[in-house]
């Protein structure tokens, strides 16, 4: 009894000595540095790598190609060893990832590679129902393009990436208009993992106040519904309770610039260009992790660790919950008559936050003589701050049965079918009765941003007509897991839709013209022909003394309501179904 005995402790002494070796093996650089350094993409990859030759519970796939010519990869630890998600999905929740989206905002891949190797090692209990994916370095043209000075206002790590991609891309402006080959991959990515609940990792910019850690939520109302209310009064408060618990006080992220938190401020709203507007369009909890930029980055990581370990034991804690609400969430869009394309804030609605930060003077700056904010952290406080974070809808369309799109729109077309949109094609030529939306107003920003010149404000009027679609053509159902998604990109009210990101600009010009001198007489003939044409353009100029002293818009006004004018100008050219 005795030998066996002796025998059993050295076989646990054995396995400990075993475990400590291991864990010695995978310390990070981020460890060794004493918090102040941060891995170079190429490292980050060979400790992946080397983890997942190590550990059967840990794997590391190739997936889609990236701006920089290197493809991106996720890690996926599942204790049970299985890496099929049509599986695992079946019976467990997925959190996915996303790290260094802005590479030089790296807390995140320090953390990933800290929590990956201490579910593997078992320092850390594994998840029973909870199944974790990472995207090790999602920007790896910017992580490629190392630096030490392009993050002025940050405290550490000594040298990072920079912010825009290969093509110098902000990649979180990047994900509905999927301009980068990253934003691609992505797609590929999510639609393969189908995540349950979605963190992406960042470090904020703005106000200076005592919190290490900020969240980002995405905006419960617009995510809507029981998941919306769940995401906002269960997931949230765990987390913020779960973190206080362990003195990591943690607040929602502080929207404001050039002025003090304590003058309150709102929600921000992640519209489908962002990470977590993108993941929301297939009900996804999706959130933000935003560490302060002043805060020493040994800090900063430690806090995003605990973070997302707490998310993931939230997760695992709630798996049944989250399941059950996102059906039900597919299950009300595929129900509901009215989709939400343009939000605003609810006034009537206002939290409070208990907030903890630091006084603020006024002073004149040294350099330009103006005056300028500095804040004190010799004087820290704890007061109410209001916080708007509730939205209403501003805008809703009616959800039509289908939308059709010619299939010469093949830029649009592609990126539908990168998002696994279910789409038919018709097999001959068909007459069918659609809506079609005009173009009657937008405005369009005059600077370049993210390499568009992005329209806004936009609105539409929309009549009712048959019309031929040719053999080819798309026809899209709306009753699909997609449906927000079609929502969202193809209703050119929308803020981030097609329309208003370029994708339809050519029918914003007209291709062809009059010539004055000719078309008088033209003009002449239509109107004597046409007497309610004729009594419309008199009341015109009746009511107008601009239109009634310009002769130029007079003959233009008859061109554009004579059969010489091109239906193509300003006609949208995605089409509504709403009887199948």
């Amino acid at each position: 009894m005795k030998r066996y005995f002796i025998c059993f402790l050295l076989f646990v002494t054995a396995c400990n000595t075993v475990d400590k070796k291991e864990e010695q093996e995978f310390i990070t650089l981020f460890e060794t540095s004493g918090g102040e350094k941060t891995p170079e993409y190429e490292e980050v990859m060979a400790y992946y790598m080397k983890l997942a030759r190590t550990f059967p519970d840990i794997a590391l796939q190739t997936m889609g190609d990236t701006d920089s010519g290197h493809p991106l990869h996720i890690v996926t630890y599942n204790p049970e060893g299985s890496f099929n998600f049509n599986r695992i999905r079946e019976d467990k929740r997925i959190v996915l990832i996303l790290n260094g989206i802005h590479p030089g905002e790296s807390d995140g891949i320090d953390a990933s590679m800290m929590l990956l190797r201490d579910y593997a090692t078992g320092k850390l209990t594994p998840p029973e129902n909870t199944v974790v994916v990472a995207i090790p370095v999602y920007n790896i043209g910017g992580a490629l393009n190392r630096n030490s000075h392009t993050r002025a206002n940050q405290n550490g790590p000594k040298t990072y990436g920079f912010r825009g991609n290969a093509q110098n891309y902000d990649l979180n402006r990047d994900f509905i208009k999927s301009d980068s080959k990253n934003a691609r991959a992505f797609a590929e990515i999510f639609h393969l993992v189908k995540p349950d609940v979605f963190i992406d990792t960042h470090v904020s910019n703005g106000a200076d106040y005592q919190y290490v850690l900020t969240h980002l939520f995405t905006q419960h109302n617009k995510l809507g519904g029981d998941l919306g209310k769940y995401l906002h009064r269960e997931m949230m408060p765990q987390l913020e309770e779960s973190l206080a618990d362990k003195d990591w006080h943690i607040t929602p992220y502080v929207n404001v610039f050039n002025q003090v938190p304590e003058s309150g401020f709102s929600q921000f709203m992640d519209y489908p260009r962002y990470s977590t507007g993108y993941t929301t369009l297939w009900n996804t909890l999706g959130m933000m992790v935003e560490t302060h930029m002043l805060k020493p980055y040994k800090q900063r990581v430690e806090g995003t660790y605990q973070l997302l370990k707490d998310m993931v034991d939230i997760t695992e804690k709630d798996h049944l919950k989250i399941k059950e609400l996102r059906e039900k969430a597919f299950e009300h869009y595929a129900e509901a008559d009215l989709y939400p394309v343009q939000w605003t804030i609810d006034s009537t609605k206002v939290s409070t936050l208990q907030f903890r930060g630091y006084e603020a003077d006024t002073l004149i700056s040294e350099v330009t003589g103006f005056p300028r904010l500095k804040y004190d952290r010799n004087r820290p406080f704890t007061k109410p701050v209001s916080y708007n974070d509730y939205f209403k809808p501003s805008k809703e369309v009616s959800i039509p049965e289908a939308y059709i799109i010619p299939k010469q729109w093949w830029r649009v077309i592609e990126l539908l079918q990168a998002n696994q949109v279910e789409l038919q094609t018709f097999t001959r030529d068909t007459v069918m009765e659609v809506e079609i939306y005009r173009i009657e107003d937008f405005q369009t920003r005059a600077a370049a941003f993210e390499g568009h010149y992005l329209h806004y404000n936009t609105s539409v009027s929309s009549h009712t007509e048959k019309k031929q679609f040719l053999k080819g053509d798309y026809i899209l159902k709306t009753d699909q897991p997609a449906i927000r998604y079609l929502m969202e990109t193809l209703e050119p009210e929308a803020s981030d839709s097609f329309f208003n990101w370029n994708f339809f600009d050519a029918i914003l010009q007209q291709k062809e013209h009059f010539s004055p001198y000719v078309f008088e007489d033209i003009a002449l003939k239509i109107l004597n022909e046409n007497p309610q044409l004729k009594s419309e353009f008199e009341s015109a100029k009746a009511k107008d003394s601009l239109f009634a002293g310009n002769w130029y818009a007079q003959l233009n006004w008859v061109y554009e309501h004579s059969p010489y004018y091109e239906k193509a100008h300003l006609q949208y050219p995605v089409y509504r179904v709403n009887n199948l």
